[in-house]
């Protein structure tokens, strides 16, 4: 993208940047969209959220940029984005540059800026005066544009960071936060004691706090010298060093007050207080640039690139970022704090005094309120000094509340996410989630999952957060696996993280348990059995829902004399039949996609219900972590499925971490069985333009097994040698390809390929009913050394090659095995019908 950029418009921007603009322009597009929903059709367009809107909604859309590209051309060589096609100077110029003309950092509120301690004079001339921030002209290259964007709160104070400390010292906490690597249930804790000791502050603001304590901690540690008193740099040094080193716990009451002015460097880069988006415009000045260059004896110009970098979403990785902009700004200075007095009284100059200047406000532009980390590159013009990568400014924290927040009294709330839709009243509620009517959509339901995770019919039940997301995600990848496989399911559509719409269905009430391997249950029903026996053909079993009983197990026998009757339809012996067919291949299919990642479907379970509309049996419910047995490598030690929350003890919150990043890793894996693993391509040679419908035929039936499929004119009597020219065309670029000659008379075409190729190759002759019983014998009777197989139907030619495809991809296999079933369920149907005719 980066060459094409600079081929095509003269743009020049490495890698890096442009795919962090990509990420900025799919999240600022997801963004106006949400914001348009909510603000209904007469807020106007989604367009006016955002700049670009209906160029990259073209391209998210696959509708083609025939006239976005135009109007994105027109904008750029009008002048609005001349500022990104200057490039990097070779010689210190002083300029920052930044996309759009200007060098944006989205900062953070929520982040200490006591940790560090700049000069008093290197920040005066950093932050300049309340005369020199002045608002300027955008499209000057010498302006250094700061945006404030979620503000999560105000700067801590020492009684904050005392109170955080006492409570980070508990011997009870401290242990979970050393044996855990998730610890957000423990931060959640942290935040109540606060809330009690009357300082509110949610958990990831304490997170935040504590990772950067810790960090800088850490990092003095690394880095000190005898010359060095770490208690100069950061405040409450002792107190973490006590907790660190398990020593006896020092009370952070008696600790006295550091400087009350103290900053820290961060303040630099601050533009605004709490609530308050502002515009700020720094004018690069060379004596900011010759006090960084004081111990070389020369003036140097400050480059500085800030670019916006959404990185992984982990916890971890989120919240070290701003401390390590500290820590470098800081090693910068060093030269001059040994210098000069680092407690200045000129730093006692607080930004607030800049946030208020009406001059300089203006509507921010770029508001977010999502959680991000920052990436950054400063590069500053010593040969010495290497160029250094910042991972982020800050961390951002969002300040909408969690969608998995939910509350089960009621659509009003649990459905805040979905208020788009007309939800009607409840259905019906399950322990892990819930069926809400949607009044404006007769037919359809809406099934939202509940953040609740239960072992053995609820005996045990725990709250965790973020489950529903997670088995919405699973759900909706799987059933959209199946329905392209060709099974018939009540899925229709992901609505919302938490929720999706599916047909109203009347729930049969009988779980269908499929098992591949001995275990579990399965075990203690039949003693004798080891666990690991490998079921072949799989192991059937059905178990009647009813919680007060446990579950029991059900016959055949006993399903078929209840006699359900569910809209409409009585369950018989062909429902039943179909039920159990139907359990085999959605297991097969499963289990197939899942090989594809090295992972072991052990057993499932699934559930079905009749359609109200259509009266036909379908797959219902939900199939999440719960729903199977999951075994990575089929090492049972490295299980990823419910079954670890089953085999739990006790329940701790490092163990619910542990659950959850199970479920998390099967949410993620599950999307990569929606891709194929390997690429396939049906080439059809036909002999003469006449056999273009048989072609057609052909090819219709590989589109539907998802196959690629091109045509071709050639004849082997006529033009042998620009047949095996087409023939080596597509031997040479590597997709794996099967031949299919389509020639009618004598068919010269199927025995030249297949002697000149090691691909397969079918000969589908399109007969004719005066000559087709004698030209066929051109197609079956070979010369010895010829492998290639004959085929009447075009359709059945199609489904060969499919079946080849099959043995490496697993979708192409999928659809296979659905065919099968849905070829076996019309039979059975057709003969029901017959049956009731006749009777």
């Amino acid at each position: 993208m980066a060459r094409q950029m600079q081929r095509t418009f003269g743009v020049v921007r490495n890698w890096k940047q442009c795919r962090t603009k990509y990420k900025n322009l799919k999240y600022d597009y997801k963004t106006a969209r949400s914001a348009h929903a909510a603000g209904g059709c007469s807020s106007g367009g989604p367009g006016k959220y955002m700049k670009f809107f209906d160029e990259v909604e073209a391209i998210l859309l696959d509708h083609g940029l025939e006239n976005g590209t135009l109007e994105m051309q027109k904008r750029l060589y009008d002048g609005e984005a001349t500022a990104t096609r200057q490039q990097t100077p070779a010689a210190p110029t002083g300029q920052i540059m930044a996309s759009d003309s200007e060098v944006v950092i989205e900062i953070d509120d929520d982040d200490n800026s006591d940790d560090y301690d700049l000069d008093g004079d290197v920040e005066a001339k950093w932050r300049g005066t309340d005369a020199n921030l002045t608002h300027t002209d955008s499209s000057s290259s010498d302006q250094f544009h700061v945006v404030t964007v979620s503000d999560t709160g105000r700067n801590w104070s020492d009684q904050e960071v005392r109170a955080l400390i006492q409570v980070w010292s508990d011997e009870r906490i401290s242990r979970q936060l050393e044996s855990s690597t998730r610890k957000r249930d423990i931060f959640v804790q942290i935040s109540n004691r606060l809330l009690q000791l009357g300082i509110e502050r949610d958990w990831k603001q304490c997170h935040t706090k504590y990772k950067n304590l810790k960090y800088l901690y850490r990092s003095l540690q690394r880095g000190k010298t005898d010359e060095d008193d770490p208690r100069r740099i950061m405040r409450f040094y002792d107190e973490v060093d006590a907790i660190m080193n398990h020593t006896t716990n020092v009370s952070v009451n008696d600790t006295e007050a550091a400087d009350s002015t103290d900053l820290g460097s961060s303040a630099m880069l601050e533009g605004c207080e709490e609530n308050n988006n502002v515009d700020v415009r720094l004018p690069k000045t060379d004596s900011v640039t010759g006090a960084m260059g004081a111990n070389e004896g020369k003036t140097s110009d400050l480059f500085a690139v800030v670019t916006r970098d959404v990185a992984s979403n982990t916890e971890e990785q989120e919240l070290e970022h701003h401390v390590n902009l500290q820590h470098i700004l800081m090693n910068a200075f060093e030269s001059r704090a040994e210098k000069d007095d680092i407690y200045s009284p000129k730093r006692g100059k607080k930004r607030k005094a800049v946030d208020q200047d009406p001059a300089i406000q203006e509507p921010a532009k770029n508001v977010d309120t999502r959680t991000d980390s920052e990436n950054a590159q400063c590069k500053e013009e010593h040969d010495h000094i290497p160029i250094i990568k910042i991972n982020s400014v800050c961390s951002m924290a969002s300040s909408n509340p969690s969608p998995q927040s939910q509350d089960d009294s009621g659509p009003s709330s649990a459905m805040s996410s979905t208020a788009e839709l007309n939800i009607g009243q409840k259905l019906n509620e399950g322990k892990t989630k819930q069926i809400f009517e949607l009044p404006d959509q007769p037919g359809l339901v809406l099934v939202q999952s509940k953040d609740q995770i239960t072992a053995g019919n609820a005996a045990r039940k725990d709250q965790m957060e973020g489950k529903a997301a997670i088995a919405n995600k699973t759900t909706s990848c799987v059933f959209k696996l199946l329905q392209e496989s060709g099974i018939k399911t009540a899925f229709v559509k992901q609505h919302s993280d938490t929720a999706f719409v599916a047909a109203h269905c009347e729930m049969i009430p009988i779980e269908w348990v499929c098992r591949r391997v001995a275990t579990g249950s399965f075990l203690k029903r039949n003693p004798g059995v080891k666990e690991g026996f490998r079921f072949s053909p799989l192991k059937m079993e059905m178990f009647f829902k009813d919680d007060a009983n446990n579950d029991p197990q059900w016959s055949e026998e006993q399903l078929l004399e209840a006699k359900f009757s569910l809209a409409g339809l009585t369950i018989g012996q062909c429902e039943v039949d179909i039920m159990n067919r139907s359990t085999v291949a959605i297991f097969e299919i499963l289990e197939k996609a899942w090989a594809t990642q090295n992972c072991t479907l052990v057993d499932m379970k699934i559930e079905f219900g009749v359609n109200v509309k259509t009266q036909e049996i379908v797959l219902a419910d939900v199939i999440d972590n719960d729903s199977w047995r999951l075994w990575p490598a089929g090492d049972r030690s490295q299980q990823k499925d419910k079954q670890v929350y089953r085999d739990l003890k006790e329940v701790t919150p490092e163990a619910m971490q542990m659950v959850k990043r199970n479920f998390e890793w099967v949410s993620e894996r599950v999307k990569l069985l929606l891709e194929p693993q390997a690429s396939s391509r049906v080439v059809v040679l036909m002999g003469s333009t006449s056999d273009m419908a048989h072609c057609e035929k052909i090819r219709k039936a590989c589109t539907s097994y998802g196959i690629s499929c091109v045509l071709r004119v050639t004849s082997a009597h006529k033009g042998p040698d620009e047949t095996l020219r087409i023939k080596a065309e597509y031997e040479g670029d590597g997709v794996p390809t099967v031949f299919v000659a389509v020639a009618g008379r004598s068919n010269g075409l199927g025995p030249v390929m297949s002697g000149n190729t090691a691909y397969p190759v079918i000969n589908c002759p399109p007969l004719t009913p005066d000559w087709g019983s004698q030209d066929v014998w051109s197609s079956l009777r070979m010369p010895s050394g010829l492998g290639c197989s004959t085929i009447i139907s075009p359709e059945a030619a199609a489904q060969f090659a499919a079946q080849i495809f099959g043995l490496t991809n697993h979708l192409v296999w999928c659809k296979l095995r659905a065919s099968m079933l849905n070829t076996w369920v019309a039979l059975k149907l057709a003969d029901k019908k017959l049956q009731a005719c006749s009777l």
